[in-house]
């Protein structure tokens, strides 16, 4: 079996995280969602939240899992025995990160390898800080996420 990790902070995930997931599905057979708290950044919503959005979301989606971790990727990946790394790319400035950060990773597991999928010209331009935005201005999001991702994020912030 064909696995993979696709880790992220997902605060809250977009058009442009799923579209990366459905192509990743044609793939790999199964797909950890990996969360993780990104200590640069100050979520909107918990983690355990974001997991819970993802999760009903792909609710009957066999393929994927969701769960969420404090630490290293790479010893997440070694305690799920999955080695190879789902990162999409939107533009050269994340290509350099998303580089440095794979060698890291494969300098501290030798058995991990990242796999980069280029996001659909269409998502070039969306991420989840700029849905952060939209919400904070109490602005439609609809555009960005999934209805059911949107009402989710309207009930959170309405409950």
């Amino acid at each position: 079996m064909k696995k993979a990790i696709y880790p992220g902070s997902f605060d809250p995930i977009t058009f442009g995280h799923i579209d990366i997931i459905q192509r990743a599905k044609k793939q790999f057979d199964h797909i950890t969602i990996a969360l993780f708290k990104n200590i640069d950044k100050d979520p909107l919503f918990s983690i355990q939240d974001r997991c819970n959005i993802i999760k009903e979301y792909f609710m009957n989606d066999q393929q994927i899992s969701v769960e969420y971790f404090d630490g290293l990727l790479v010893e997440f990946a070694a305690k799920h025995d999955i080695y190879t790394i789902i990162r999409g790319l939107r533009a050269v400035s994340d290509f350099e990160y998303e580089f440095q950060l794979a060698l890291t990773n494969r300098s501290l597991n030798e058995r991990i390898d990242s796999v980069f999928f280029m996001t659909d010209l269409k998502y070039a331009f969306l991420s989840s800080s700029t849905v952060r935005q939209l919400i904070k201005f109490k602005s439609s999001i609809s555009a960005f996420v999934p209805a059911a991702v949107e009402n989710k994020v309207r009930e959170l912030l309405n409950g």
